[in-house]
């Protein structure tokens, strides 16, 4: 097979983490496995594997008649069969089909607001998805959606999957006391309420103030940021709440971690999850997504309802006062993970579907 991941950026975000994911994986397994970044590239370019044919468009609108025919090309000259269209990049890929009607389109939906799906707007997906072959959806909410309200029948749920970083410097240093600190690595959305973390974070300070809260994650500085930012402030939470924006060292500062915790609103399978699992930490996540298939509840972890803060703020004291607990839940949680969402199980599942959707 040949086959061509596109990504809009390369933001350390979980569909652009896929992407690389995808072409990575790929790339030893097929005949050619190549990756096209339209819009912006970011700190995942020194992830790229060295076998990985890639290409920087830098489109500059959606209708940007130059990226499209430079994306022709590249595909034309390296014999692209499938296109594997990540996020919101559908667009480009059906421009493409228009100009290459031979080429199959596959859209990887990776939709974070899956609890709020009737606000999903429709129109352009109606328009554009009866040109696309298959969809592959990263939770089930996300594949009954497409079914019911796309209309469409091939479509396959395919769970996000960790991998090990290529080696990168080691940057990062948190602050805090190691053994005490808490993770929360999620991008500054408002599907990841972090406001449920800050109030966390201001019992935490009464009852455990050794303990520290820390950010990884992108920054977008806009009105949700900033609302974080205040309320850190209003709280007095300066030193025990601490933001380090985008980090590509993610080994490196789970090694500093001890706790992994996630408080969203709205989940798809959180690649940050997986991950905490890949790297042992014992997590406390709200019950939102996919996340239920992963975590059972004081067998591999806590699982909370979303925004109950005394049930999440009971689940970590008993982890926080408990290193052999810490140690077996973490153990227990990668073993989940590799057993079940390994990058081999999960491309092998990839490649029979695309096999079999293709006849």
């Amino acid at each position: 097979m040949r086959i061509l991941q596109i990504i809009d950026s390369l933001e350390a975000g979980g569909a652009e983490r896929m992407a690389v994911n995808y072409a990575n994986g790929l790339a030893d397994r097929i005949e050619f496995s190549g990756l096209v970044v339209t819009r912006k590239e970011g700190a995942l370019l020194d992830q790229i594997n060295s076998r990985v044919s890639y290409l920087f468009l830098e489109k500059k609108s959606s209708f940007d008649l130059k990226a499209l025919f430079e994306l022709r090309k590249f595909v034309v000259e390296n014999k692209v069969e499938i296109i594997h269209a990540h996020g919101t990049s559908f667009f480009m890929a059906f421009l493409l089909k228009l100009t290459l009607p031979s080429i199959q389109l596959i859209w990887h939906d990776h939709y974070g607001d899956s609890e709020f799906l009737s606000k999903r707007p429709l129109l352009s997906l109606k328009i554009i998805i009866p040109f696309y072959h298959g969809i592959i959806a990263v939770n089930q909410n996300l594949k009954i959606w497409a079914k019911q309200q796309l209309h469409f029948g091939k479509s396959i749920y395919l769970p996000n999957f960790p991998v090990k970083e290529k080696t990168i410097a080691n940057n990062t240093f948190l602050k805090g006391i190691q053994g005490k600190r808490i993770l929360c690595l999620a991008n500054l959305r408002a599907q990841k309420n972090h406001f449920l973390l800050v109030e966390l974070a201001k019992k935490i300070k009464v009852s455990h103030p050794d303990w520290t809260f820390h950010l990884v994650g992108k920054d977008f500085f806009d009105s949700y940021s900033q609302q974080i930012k205040s309320l850190i402030l209003e709280y007095n939470l300066e030193n025990t709440v601490f933001m380090y924006g985008s980090k590509q060292d993610i080994q490196n500062i789970m090694e500093q971690s001890g706790i992994g915790i996630l408080t969203s609103n709205s989940e798809g399978l959180p690649l940050a999850l997986l991950e905490y699992g890949w790297y042992n930490k014992p997590v406390v996540v709200t019950n939102v997504g996919d996340v239920s298939l992963v975590v059972k509840n004081t067998e591999n972890g806590y699982i909370i309802p979303p925004n109950e803060e005394d049930l999440f703020y009971e689940a970590l004291i008993q982890l926080m006062e408990n290193d052999n607990l810490q140690s077996g839940l973490g153990k227990a949680l990668h073993k989940t993970i590799t057993d079940q969402y390994s990058e081999e199980a999960v491309i092998q599942q990839y490649l029979n579907w695309l096999e079999i959707s293709r006849k």
